[in-house]
């Protein structure tokens, strides 16, 4: 699978990837996107981001991400 809206430069956030070359990492936009609300309330705060751009982190996480089995306790 390819990224193209995924970029990684070694001057910028010590080659983290990042987001159309922005200084806004996947894992930052992983954060955002668990903490707001609603894609309406992510692009107010975040005007430059587009719909692609969480798309494509999440497939990015997703796709570096272990298949390992965590035991989880059952709930309470």
């Amino acid at each position: 699978m390819t990224f193209s809206r995924i970029t990684s430069d070694p001057r910028v956030l010590n080659g983290q990837p990042c987001i159309r070359g922005m200084r806004l990492t996947v894992r930052r936009v992983l954060d955002i996107v668990a903490t707001y609300e609603s894609r309406a309330e992510i692009r107010k705060e975040y005007p430059e981001f587009e719909d692609e751009d969480i798309r494509e982190a999440l497939a990015f996480a997703a796709a570096n991400l272990d298949d390992a089995v965590i035991e989880l306790r059952p709930a309470s």
